[in-house]
C-alpha cells in the first residue's frame, strides 16, 4: 500500500513513535511519502536516519490511505490536505484525548497487521462549508470539527443573528456562537455545553458561547439545512474559527454555512466503537469516591 504520512512538528515526544511506525509499514512493504515540513522535522529535530519513497507539500499527493500521527489537531490539519480526495485517514495518537486519532502507539503493529489484510473499517464524517465573500475565510472553508463566530479579544459580546432555511431562529447575544458537525460535537462545543452526537446522525449542533440569557440553549438541527448568520459588534469586527484556523471579519460579512460535498474518511479498528470512547476518554461511570 501506499501511505502518505502528516505528522506534528512543534512536540518532539509527540513524534518519537515515528521510528516504529517507519519501521511497522517496512516490513508490510509499503510506499512511505511524507509531509516535507514533518521530514524535515524528523531529520533535523528528531535525528532520524530515514528514506521515504517521496516528499510532498500542501495537498500535493496521492495514496491508499494517509496516516496522522499526533493528536486531533494533526489529524484536522491531515484533513484538510485530503479534502474531497477521498482518501481514508488513521489517526495515531500521541496527544492527550484522541477522538479522532484514537489508535494508541501500542496498537500500531497490530493495527497495521490487520491494514494488511483488510480488517478495518471506514467511516465517512461530515464536514461543515463555509460561504462568505471574505477572500482570506475561502481560501480553506471546510470544517470536519466547528466552525465558530467570536468576540474578538476583550470586546463585548456580540449580536448574532441566525436563520435556518430563510426562516429567522434568534439572535444570539454571546461571546460566540459554534457550529458543529457529529465530529466535532466532542470538541469545542462540548466544553462550552454542547450535545454529544453520535458520528453517523447526520445533524449539526448550534451552540452558544457565554450566551447573556440562561434560557438560550444549543438546538441540534438536520445537516442538510443551510444556515445564515449575521454579526453585529461594537468593535466592528468578529473573529471566524474554521477547525481552529482563525480569521478576522468585518461585521458586514454575511455567513452561510451548509454541509461539504464531501466526507472525509476515518479509518478504525473493528474493536473500536464510540460508546467505549465516551467511557474512556470522559470517564463516563468512574466513580472517584472508589
Amino acid at each position: 500500500m501506499k501511505f502518505a504520512i502528516f505528522g506534528n512538528t512543534y512536540q518532539a515526544k509527540k513524534s518519537s513513535h515515528a521510528e516504529t511506525l517507519f519501521r511497522i509499514l517496512e516490513e508490510h512493504d509499503a510506499e512511505i511519502f511524507l509531509c516535507r515540513e514533518f521530514y524535515h522535522f524528523l531529520v533535523s529535530d528528531m535525528k532520524l536516519n530515514i528514506h521515504p519513497a517521496g516528499l510532498f507539500d500542501g495537498n500535493n499527493f496521492s495514496a491508499d490511505m494517509v496516516i496522522s500521527i499526533g493528536g486531533d489537531g494533526t489529524f484536522l490539519k491531515a484533513a484538510s490536505r485530503v479534502g474531497d480526495k477521498n482518501i481514508p485517514i488513521l489517526g495515531i495518537n500521541t496527544g492527550r484525548l484522541g477522538f479522532l486519532a484514537d489508535i494508541s502507539p501500542a496498537e500500531m503493529e497490530k493495527t497495521f497487521n490487520e491494514i494488511h489484510t483488510g480488517q478495518y473499517s471506514v467511516e465517512e464524517r461530515s464536514v461543515l462549508q463555509l460561504i462568505c465573500d471574505d477572500k482570506h475565510l475561502q481560501c480553506s472553508p471546510y470544517a470536519l470539527n466547528e466552525i465558530a463566530i467570536l468576540k474578538r479579544d476583550s470586546s463585548s459580546m456580540i449580536s448574532i443573528r441566525t436563520a435556518i432555511n430563510g426562516a429567522f431562529l434568534t439572535t444570539y447575544q454571546a461571546d460566540g456562537l459554534i457550529i458543529s458537525t457529529p465530529t466535532g460535537s466532542t470538541a469545542y462545543s462540548l466544553s462550552v455545553g454542547g450535545p454529544i452526537i453520535v458520528p453517523h446522525s447526520k445533524t449539526i449542533a448550534i451552540t452558544p458561547v457565554a450566551p447573556h440569557s440562561l434560557n438560550v440553549r444549543p438546538i441540534v438541527i438536520c445537516d442538510d439545512w443551510e444556515l445564515t448568520l449575521d454579526v453585529e459588534s461594537r468593535s466592528h469586527n468578529f473573529l471566524v474559527a474554521i477547525d481552529g484556523r482563525s480569521e478576522t471579519c468585518k461585521e458586514t460579512t454575511r455567513l452561510t454555512i451548509r454541509k461539504a460535498p464531501y466526507a472525509i474518511k476515518v479509518v478504525k479498528r473493528y474493536d473500536h466503537i464510540f460508546f467505549d470512547t465516551l467511557r474512556s476518554k470522559l470517564m463516563w461511570g468512574a466513580d472517584n469516591r472508589i
